[in-house]
């Protein structure tokens, strides 16, 4: 099994910024498409930014060009740089992921997160304006 635990929630003013960690432990030897999911209250889970084991991302429409995704393979943690956080941001924050094997694009995953297997418990991050 694949542990997957975040951290780096807050919560800061509009316009500032916060990087988000998920640290891997378990089946780190596997190869792993990741990425980052939020969901609002009242609201479905959206996907944020996802990465595959060659290093390809995807984003959705209103984080990009504000968000960054990125992992430290080394030490099995993947990152997500937020900024220009705007209260529309506010959410709690999964990371998850899957099995390279299993084929998914970075796209599919963004669109369908439910078809992740492994997910951590979320941080929350508020933006205020």
């Amino acid at each position: 099994q694949l542990q997957l635990r975040e951290s780096g929630g807050d919560s800061v003013q509009a316009g500032g910024s916060l990087r988000l960690s998920c640290a891997a432990s378990g089946w780190t030897d596997n190869d792993y498409l990741m990425g980052w999911f939020r969901q609002a209250p009242g609201m479905e889970r959206e996907g944020v930014a996802v990465v595959d084991s060659d290093g390809r991302t995807s984003y959705a429409d209103s984080v990009k060009g504000r968000f960054t995704i990125s992992k430290d393979n080394a030490k099995n943690i993947l990152y997500l740089q937020m900024n220009s956080l705007k209260p529309e941001d506010t959410a709690m924050y999964y990371c998850a992921a899957d099995l390279s094997a299993w084929g998914m694009t970075t796209m599919q995953a963004l669109g369908a997160p439910d078809a992740l297997s492994y997910w951590g418990q979320g941080t929350q991050v508020t933006v205020s304006s």
